[in-house]
């Protein structure tokens, strides 16, 4: 084998994986290699064209942001993922100058498309220390502020345990901890609407799930930092996003002024002389005739979308069709209007998910026999159509689902920006940011003492029955 030679340990070091992950890439012939005895070894332009194929995306390492120049705003943003949250607040407010994302393809594609960043991994490395270094600004230099989005999967499971003291390895519990360590003057926490109700167990319920536990915590730990905290259920299309998506936004400010809720851009049917919501079409219509990556829709599936009219659903089927396509599935209780669901262009987009082809949550295309494209999913989410997505095309999807959608972000720059400047904007009494009722501070804090008033009161009635 002519050319530079590299062995399995050396492929290892540059894909940054395992010897014996690389030893298998190049003995099943994903990269061109021969054995030599009992080792394998490649030719350098086998391994380039192996990375030049798309098929492994190598972890870009960790960055110091190239410039020396410290911006009048100072922001920086963790749990970045794809960046939805943070170009939308840069076009109102200001762009983060670092970013904290572990996940590679998320991490290229921070790189991707801004090459001025600071990037860093894990956030349990995200010591000050590092974060200034990597933010390239003096240690103890006053940042302004710090928005993330911190994963909540793990605290779906926090009712099931001894309370918070088993919950400190948890990434949402780390972010709170960055904040007091960092003490911005102004925090975005961005989360899914079940933070509102996950329990949680504290020494004084006697060992008792409480709903809302863990934001209760949350808002404890803030308060005594010194923020003041307002929070409300967003739906994203009332800002602009042609889609339903729903968020909690927590707003902290050091001090005792809470910010004021987002002002909303739109409105379902024009209330309050705001423009109706965006649709699907408004967002995709466009580019239709462009060309659009996207995954296959299952063979097995595929047929029963050719009976499926725009806006459809399993249900636009036959009775003898919908026992079919949905087998055990149309004896199961609960919703399923995802189930081979065709998208509608005249309506806004159900929220966009990690997989568009998930069988209960489908997201078709309203009359082509496909999913959404990446390019689709990237318009609704508000990303410009130059925004570039690295990775393999599914986890592209997840990037592209994950992230918040842009115009939420624009919101949120436009509250904060608007607070920096000592101006207000215009505040709708009455206005139904979201679906749900009751999903700002002051309801839950009157809930939450209700909750607690009943986990404990079922606490008494075991006791008396034992």
């Amino acid at each position: 084998m002519d050319g530079i030679l590299l062995s399995a340990t050396k492929v290892a070091y540059k894909l940054k994986v395992s010897e014996q992950y690389a030893r298998k890439l190049m003995r099943d012939g994903k990269i061109k290699s021969e054995q030599v005895g009992k080792s394998w070894v490649t030719k350098e332009d086998n391994y380039k064209d192996y990375i030049n194929s798309g098929e492994f995306l190598v972890n870009p390492d960790d960055k110091i942001r190239p410039s020396h120049e410290i911006p009048e705003i100072v922001a920086l943003s963790f749990f970045s993922g794809a960046q939805g949250l943070d170009y939308g607040f840069s076009k109102t407010c200001v762009k983060p100058i670092l970013a904290c994302e572990i996940n590679k393809d998320a991490r290229s594609s921070i790189l991707a498309n801004d090459s001025d960043i600071g990037l860093i991994g894990d956030i349990w490395d995200a010591t000050p220390e590092r974060i200034y270094e990597y933010a390239n600004l003096p240690m103890g230099y006053p940042v302004d502020i710090i928005i993330g989005g911190p994963n909540c999967q793990p605290m779906s499971t926090a009712g099931k345990r001894k309370g918070f003291a088993d919950i400190r390895g948890e990434a949402f519990i780390r972010y709170i901890d960055v904040i007091e360590e960092i003490r911005p003057k102004y925090f975005i926490l961005e989360n899914v609407r079940g933070l509102l109700s996950v329990e949680a167990i504290f020494d004084d319920t006697n060992d008792k799930p409480v709903k809302g536990g863990v934001l209760h915590y949350t808002l404890n730990r803030f308060e005594k930092m010194g923020y003041a905290v307002s929070f409300q259920l967003y739906n994203a299309a009332n800002f602009g996003a042609p889609q339903g998506r729903e968020r909690i936004i927590l707003l902290g400010k050091l001090g005792t002024e809470k910010l004021p809720y987002l002002t909303p851009t739109h409105s379902e049917n024009g209330e309050y002389g705001l423009p109706k919501w965006r649709t699907l079409r408004d967002a995709i219509g466009d580019i239709q005739k462009g060309i659009h990556h996207y995954v296959d829709i299952p063979k097995g599936r595929k047929d029963w979308y050719t009976k499926i009219p725009e806006g459809g659903n399993w249900r636009s089927l036959s009775l003898e069709d919908q026992k079919k396509a949905m087998g055990n599935a149309y004896n199961s209780s609960g919703g399923k209007s995802g189930f081979f669901r065709r998208l509608d262009f005249n309506k806004v987009s159900p929220t966009l998910l990690t997989n568009p082809l998930m069988k209960a949550t489908d997201l078709v295309h309203p009359t082509e026999l496909r999913p959404l494209s990446i390019e689709e999913y990237s318009r609704i989410q508000g990303f410009p159509d130059d925004w570039h997505f690295c990775g393999k095309i599914v986890e592209q999807y997840r990037q592209i689902g994950n992230a918040v959608p842009t115009q939420l972000g624009e919101a949120i720059g436009r509250t904060i920006m608007a607070d920096i400047r000592g101006k207000r904007l215009p505040q709708y009494e009455g206005f139904k940011f979201s679906r749900y009722k009751n999903t700002d501070e002051i309801s839950f804090k009157s809930d939450y003492q209700k909750w607690t008033k009943d986990a404990m009161s079922k606490n008494l009635q075991m006791s008396l029955t034992i």
